[in-house]
């Protein structure tokens, strides 16, 4: 599968990986997202009415989010 990681994603993706905290991208990639769709099952998703960072994504980019 080939996915498009906007670059801000990917460099924290990166320090990750050179911090010793994943053996590799890919690795690091997949526990993430791994840990995403747990945390999305856990909480469901978020109402639509309710307000909150949704509408921007996490620190003002519209394209993060926060598993």
């Amino acid at each position: 599968m080939e996915i498009n990681i906007p670059d801000h994603i990917e460099m924290q993706i990166a320090q990750l990986v050179e911090q010793g905290e994943f053996l590799t991208r890919e690795d690091a990639i997949e526990d993430l997202l791994s840990a995403g769709i747990k945390a999305y099952k856990t909480s469901g998703p978020m109402d639509e009415d309710e307000p909150g960072l949704e509408d921007e994504g996490m620190m003002g980019h519209d394209d993060e989010y926060v598993f």
